[in-house]
């Protein structure tokens, strides 16, 4: 009897675990072993920006007035041309055409400082053949600021990201006696710690005659003005369009300054083109800045 009373207590314990030990069981396994989900591969974005009228200046070569120009059709090949690609190249994930500035001595022959720019070509690859305000003008362009350096006092360096430069047609200049067609930039829109910023060019004395208008020296800046917006780091739209005797620039086609005064009128005098991209306002150690276009378009 002892035996058989024995025996079954050794089945009992066999058969049903002690409480408190772990098992596995098959539904354990499914929840252990879970299959790896697969990374989701990133879209390769390339800018779809037409060049066929527009030149870049980038700030390689050497001294003043030695900063190389590429136009096109050679601008074309922006990817594989080994001079332009550290200054103009595709952020591929951002879908835009990025423009790398830093100080060097190759510089424009107007300027102390660098760039990498585009400028307007109506002819391509002749920058003889401009447009004045009664031609008529409209440029749209999506950007914003991808890096950008600071200075000692702790704020963002300046950048002239789009402009509307003045030039002199060769009459004018053999009427003045100047060496080039320079004329001064009636517009500059800057990209100034995080706002865009407006700059126009205004007469020293608002009677000066025909000849004398022609003269850099009969221009200045005005004060200029902030859009309200801050558009910091994030995309943003820039619209300017011009007519004769007329500017209207706008920002995100929320906010609208319109210039129609008499120096805009009198302004009519000069050719001009635009200009796009990555003007960097300082000359200070180790700074740099890299500006984002992802459309562009121009219109007459």
């Amino acid at each position: 009897m002892i035996r058989f009373l024995a025996t079954c207590f050794l089945i009992l314990l066999v058969s049903f675990p002690v409480y408190g030990q772990s098992t596995t069981t098959k539904t354990d396994d499914k929840e252990k072993v879970s299959p790896r989900k697969k990374k989701k591969k990133k879209k390769v974005k390339l800018p779809e920006i037409d060049l066929t009228h527009w030149k870049v200046t980038i700030p390689a070569g050497s001294g003043k007035g030695g900063a190389i120009s590429v136009s096109p059709p050679e601008i074309k090949d922006y990817a594989n041309n080994e001079v332009l690609k550290p200054f103009m190249y595709n952020d591929s994930v951002a879908g835009a055409l990025v423009f790398h500035a830093y100080p060097t001595t190759a510089t424009t022959a107007n300027t102390k400082y660098s760039r990498s720019e585009l400028r307007e070509q109506m002819e391509s690859g002749n920058n003889n053949v401009n447009w004045t305000f009664k031609d008529g003008g409209y440029l749209k362009a999506k950007m914003a600021m991808g890096e950008v350096s600071k200075a000692t006092d702790g704020k963002y360096h300046k950048v002239i990201i789009a402009q509307i430069h003045g030039r002199l047609t060769n009459e004018q200049r053999d009427l003045i006696g100047q060496k080039d067609n320079n004329a001064p930039p009636i517009l500059k829109i800057y990209w100034q710690n995080g706002k865009i910023r407006v700059k126009t060019k205004v007469l020293k004395y608002t009677d000066v005659n025909q000849k004398g208008i022609l003269f850099k020296e009969a221009w200045t800046d005005d004060k200029g003005r902030n859009f309200e917006q801050e558009v910091g780091f994030r995309k943003f739209t820039i619209e300017i369009k011009v007519t004769d005797g007329k500017m209207v620039v706008s920002l995100n086609k929320n906010e609208f300054f319109v210039y129609d005064d008499l120096h805009i009128k009198r302004w009519g005098v000069f050719e001009n083109y635009f200009k796009i991209g990555n003007y960097l306002q300082t000359r200070d150690e180790n700074a740099f800045a890299k500006v984002k276009v992802f459309d562009l378009h121009v219109d007459h």
